[in-house]
């Protein structure tokens, strides 16, 4: 029997969870829920989207589970909160793995996790609750990633890597081994971190500057 689930939002990431829960899981996602100053629609994915205020009489968690369906708004704390609401009121939180991803660790994964295709988690791997993985990462043997941290597509954590809790790593940010970094990280787009992070620090990757040259002078060489 499948599992019965909620998803808290109702965007990009809501609609994305819905997706994959419903074609690669044993979950059965039966409606949505928002704070009720946030609903728009009754209805989205063609399932209801009730509010969160009253979602423990609608769906008691005795019978359902719930997913937190978020991004990293103000470096995940937005999720961290939602996450904590959910808990409080004594739901289960669903994960989410795709069976596209190559996990090697024992499955050592938390609670409202999402993980999707592409990712390479290498073995002693330890990842914590409300962490998401966007497709495609390289995570390299004995890391540890704690609590509501959310990194990217292609980002690359080498061997013994700790990241603390709330980071943010962008798209193809590259982490050399035995790095340590603080929480409330962020390690943007393509940046490249070679020594450990204090806790709020901000690494910004080098944009590439348009060329002098124009595209049009292309045809002629």
């Amino acid at each position: 029997m499948k599992r019965k689930c909620v998803i808290f939002g109702a965007e990009d990431v809501a609609e994305l969870a819905y997706y994959y829960f419903t074609n690669d899981s044993e979950v059965d996602v039966v409606g949505f829920s928002l704070d009720s100053a946030f609903i728009k629609e009754e209805s989205f994915c063609g399932l209801p989207v009730v509010p969160f205020e009253e979602v423990a009489n609608l769906y008691p968690s005795a019978e359902y589970s719930f997913f937190v369906a978020l991004d990293y708004s103000r470096i995940n704390e937005v999720r961290k909160e939602k996450y904590t609401a959910v808990k409080a009121l004594g739901y289960q939180l669903c994960t989410y793995v795709s069976s596209k991803a190559s996990v090697l660790n024992g499955e050592d994964i938390g609670e409202n996790c999402f993980i999707l295709e592409d990712n390479t988690i290498q073995p002693g791997v330890s990842i914590g609750n409300n962490v998401t993985l966007w497709s495609g990462n390289h995570i390299g043997h004995h890391t540890r990633i704690s609590c509501h941290t959310f990194i990217a597509s292609h980002v690359v954590v080498s061997g013994r890597v700790e990241i603390g809790e709330q980071c943010f790593l962008g798209v193809n940010a590259t982490i050399r081994d035995h790095v340590k970094i603080g929480d409330r990280c962020v390690v943007g787009a393509g940046a490249l971190l070679l020594g450990s992070a204090e806790a709020d620090g901000l690494y910004v990757g080098a944009a590439t500057e348009r060329s002098k040259v124009p595209s049009s002078r292309l045809k002629k060489i």
